[in-house]
């Protein structure tokens, strides 16, 4: 999500990064505050007829975020990061304008590094066993974000590395990915 696509919908910016420009990521966003935009847009868009009902505009769960983020691939990075990533050692301590890097095999954009991206799901182990499409618990404490960001090492641009916070937290390393998906069902 960019600023400018963010500062359309809502008519506010609230990225402390104003001056890597509107095609930068939008940072500086709650899990909430995510969370009520996919709403918006969802209940926008299927207002205006262009949204089937079973569908929803949601934060990915870390699943869908892991298996976006790999893209077919079982290696630790989707990429090299130097390649695919803004991290600490080449943002020069500030986000830059999305799409600048390489695309993962998918042809994604900024999977890793820029902005950490907050996720659905509820902090929590991993499940045991063989398991397809897992979602977290459903009730927690912090909420999921992935990717790495513009002041971290390459090592957490890895694609299985999580990080996170409160869903009220604000900082300049949080921002958000949309997924359009059939509405999740939570146990």
């Amino acid at each position: 999500m960019t600023q400018e696509q963010y500062e359309k919908f809502t008519g506010k910016n609230p990225s402390a990064f104003k001056k890597s420009g509107k095609d930068a990521p939008v940072e500086t966003v709650s899990w909430l505050d995510a969370a009520r935009f996919c709403e918006d847009l969802t209940r926008r868009e299927r207002a205006a007829g262009h949204l089937p009902e079973d569908y929803e505009y949601a934060l990915p769960t870390e699943a869908q975020w892991e298996y976006a983020c790999r893209a077919g691939s079982a290696d630790a990075y989707s990429g090299s990061p130097d390649h695919t990533s803004w991290y600490d050692d080449n943002s020069w301590g500030v986000t830059h304008p999305v799409a600048r890097k390489r695309p993962n095999k998918w042809g994604l954009y900024d999977m890793t590094g820029n902005v950490l991206q907050w996720c659905s799901d509820w902090y929590g182990d991993y499940p045991g066993g063989r398991v397809t499409d897992p979602v977290g618990p459903s009730t927690g404490y912090y909420r999921m974000a992935r990717g790495g960001c513009w002041r971290m090492s390459s090592t957490v641009c890895r694609s299985a590395a999580r990080a996170g916070g409160s869903p009220a937290r604000l900082d300049y390393t949080l921002g958000f990915r949309l997924a359009l998906a059939p509405k999740l069902k939570r146990e």
